[in-house]
């Protein structure tokens, strides 16, 4: 793998050799782990220069609009295949084949349910605690409710929390929505598929049941695998980080899901929401585009343009084919809202402004509206951003079991005071 060097000149130092690591695609990467033996050490903000681990699992080229799970680009996956079946990709390396398909998708309808105590738990909880505060603790919590399958060094261990995990997400996150509107919470039902559950138990109380409406489940299921895995983003890193020093699976998520609740991450679809609030109407949109294209005012368009991506988001061409269908199915054309969205939609995608600097709507644009026509509350949608991303973060946990690895350990640029004693 390593076919070259690069030699770094230092003044007044001896040149210091660096292998120079080659991917199976993507740039080459220069190996600085030998650096620290000359006393030295690299500086790089955000990390944006620096590869922190070897992947097999996903791979972005953000510059041509690429996202590959496996090697397979999410538009097929999105296309083709269903939730679970990606689950089991992005956990197994490949795809399943019928068989193996049905075991995965059974023994996660057999972790559905989570353990009866947990239940009072919520009751610690104010009902008006943001969702992901709760998310939080209850995630954090499952550790000391299935503590027989903690051992990270067991494969055994490593498989079945893994399992659980996937299975228990829709249900606890069900479950925070209905701690909040003060209803009862239902039980998962395994005739249902994982997506359609899903909208169940978020939606349907016992005193009435009511059909999944297809249109919508399948909506749900490709946010979902839009979801699924992004690389080593922020709350991955967390996940990654966390799991380095050897903590149990479910702390790890719940770090992965206290990273993800940032604005700039996982709350980017609830700030779009929050956005179409502040323009509060049609009338109002050129005088906030004037705002977002000047440089002296803080204002900024949620939604559009992604730190990754340079060219178009290619989840976003999946999800706006997705959002048409959903709106077409629930008859939604007169939201004021919604229609505020749509009209940015066209401004985005026709104003050489936006053009030129490849700000095009991006999945967290199209799946914030999705969710709103559905009926989740803008609060909710970071944890049903969480309950798709669980899969992936506990993917890169167990790839990093799976083989030697350090306890993460960053350098620092020391900026403070030189030593000074302390004089009374």
């Amino acid at each position: 793998m390593a076919d070259k060097k690069a030699q770094l000149i230092i003044e007044g130092a001896a040149p210091v050799e660096l292998p120079i690591l080659t991917g199976t695609v993507g740039p080459e990467v220069i190996d600085v782990r030998s650096l620290t033996s000359t006393g030295r050490f690299t500086f790089d903000p955000g990390f944006m220069s620096t590869a922190s681990c070897e992947s097999k699992i996903t791979y972005i080229d953000g510059d041509k609009g690429i996202l590959l799970h496996r090697g397979y680009p999410i538009e097929q996956l999105a296309e083709h295949s269903d939730y679970l079946e990606t689950c089991y990709l992005l956990l197994n390396g490949e795809l399943p084949n019928a068989e193996e398909k049905a075991k995965f998708v059974s023994n996660v309808k057999n972790h559905t349910m989570v353990h009866e105590q947990l239940k009072s738990f919520f009751n610690g909880f104010r009902r008006d605690a943001h969702p992901m505060a709760i998310m939080c603790g209850v995630v954090g919590a499952l550790s000391a409710f299935y503590h027989d399958s903690l051992d990270i060094n067991n494969p055994q261990h490593r498989e079945i929390s893994a399992v659980r995990l996937v299975a228990k997400m829709p249900t606890l996150a069900a479950m925070v929505y209905k701690y909040s509107m003060g209803q009862p919470m239902m039980y998962p039902r395994n005739d249902l598929n994982y997506a359609e559950n899903f909208l169940h138990m978020m939606f349907n109380t016992p005193c009435e049941i009511k059909p999944i409406s297809p249109v919508l489940a399948k909506a749900m299921d490709k946010i979902f695998i839009l979801h699924a895995d992004h690389e080593q983003n922020a709350s991955t890193s967390t996940v990654r980080l966390a799991g380095s020093s050897g903590a149990n699976p479910f702390a790890c998520i719940a770090a992965g899901i206290a990273a993800l609740w940032g604005p700039a991450h996982g709350g980017a679809n609830e700030a779009v929401l929050t956005m179409l609030d502040e323009i509060g109407s049609v009338e109002n949109i050129d005088k906030f585009i004037a705002k977002a294209k000047d440089k002296n005012d803080p204002f900024k368009l949620m939604g559009f343009g992604h730190r990754v991506y340079k060219n178009r988001d290619p989840r976003a061409t999946v999800m706006k084919q997705t959002c048409d269908e959903v709106l077409t199915e629930l008859g939604i054309h007169n939201d004021p809202q919604l229609q505020l969205a749509m009209r940015l939609e066209e401004i985005a995608l026709t104003d050489p402004y936006f053009k030129e600097r490849n700000l095009y709507p991006n999945v967290d644009f199209y799946s914030g509206i999705i969710l709103k026509a559905i009926g989740i509350p803008t609060s909710m949608f970071t944890v049903i951003f969480a309950l798709a991303r669980t899969v992936g973060w506990i993917s890169h946990w167990k790839e990093m079991l799976s083989s030697p690895y350090k306890i993460g350990r960053p350098r620092q640029l020391y900026t403070g005071y030189e030593q000074r004693d302390l004089k009374k």
